[in-house]
């Protein structure tokens, strides 16, 4: 186990949405102040989606997520903030012809979804490397687009965090470090529970870990009824974790959780109970090799 465990609180996210959460953070002063209340729970580090203020759907308003970063930085200097580049890669074959794009396909250039990263220069961005089924869509991030992305990420003086869904996303990361794309030993974000990705048990968790380049420094969490059991599992086996509303809005099944804050603190006591030492910003950003200004 290590030393210093980091819990990231995914704040809001892309899927979830206000019907099936009341509290789901949507405006920017919703989502900062969720931000900063899982600061004081016990997170380090904020994953962050910004949402449409008035719909509540997803967004990727440059000045919404600057409105966010802003509202945040007065009241913390040190949160870690890691800003999504997830949006944008989704295909939804047309019925009459799977070659045009359907309804809800959210594809864009790759500039496009890297374009607020390189403006507002959080201290990370992650970075996709699925390309996978998901429901009735496709999520697809091809090799040279990720190329693309990660060069612009790069530039902006951010750190690249890799979610990955299945072994060959490792094994493109890995290719992605060996032409030097990437910086090395990479950080990494196993995500499980995805159908059709990664499954949330332990035996996974090993499998992962043990195709991760020497040295990574990686997280794994899991997506809804296995988000706390994977906090346990990801710790014990030597990495960091992840809760939020992005990924789980239950405490106990039927429960809802009251706030991000909550699902921070039942992780926090979780690692507390096996003897984990919390992660504060600053222990996050020594870890990650992050200024501390």
């Amino acid at each position: 186990m290590l030393d210093t465990v980091i819990i990231t609180c995914a704040v809001t996210g892309n899927l979830t949405t206000p019907e099936q959460h009341p509290g789901l953070p949507v405006t920017p002063e919703q989502i900062a102040t969720s931000s900063l209340e899982a600061e004081a729970a016990g997170a380090s580090v904020v994953h962050i989606h910004v949402r449409d203020p008035e719909t509540g759907r997803p967004s990727m308003e440059i000045d919404l997520y600057a409105d966010v970063v802003d509202r945040i930085r007065r009241r913390s200097k040190d949160l870690v903030i890691n800003l999504t580049t997830g949006p944008g890669g989704r295909f939804v074959p047309g019925e009459e012809d799977p070659r045009v794009a359907g309804p809800g396909t959210t594809l864009l250039p790759p500039h496009q979804r890297v374009e607020h990263i390189g403006i507002i220069r959080p201290d990370i961005a992650t970075l996709d490397l699925n390309t996978m089924n998901s429901g009735a869509q496709v999520v697809i991030n091809t090799p040279a687009n990720v190329r693309k992305m990660a060069r612009e990420i790069r530039a902006a003086g951010v750190l690249p965090e890799l979610e990955v869904f299945d072994s060959g996303d490792i094994h493109l990361a890995r290719d992605l470090l060996a032409d030097g794309t990437l910086a090395g030993p990479g950080l990494f974000s196993i995500v499980m529970g995805v159908k059709y990705g990664f499954s949330a048990a332990p035996e996974t968790v090993a499998y992962a870990r043990s195709l991760l380049p020497p040295g990574a420094i990686w997280s794994a969490f899991g997506i809804g009824r296995s988000e706390f059991p994977m906090v346990a599992q990801s710790a014990v086996m030597g990495g960091h974790v992840r809760v939020g509303l992005e990924d789980n809005i239950f405490m106990s099944k039927g429960v809802l959780a009251q706030s991000n804050a909550q699902l921070v603190a039942r992780a926090k006591d979780l690692l507390l109970c096996i003897g984990q030492k919390i992660a504060t910003p600053r222990d996050a950003r020594r870890i990650y090799g992050l200024s501390a200004d």
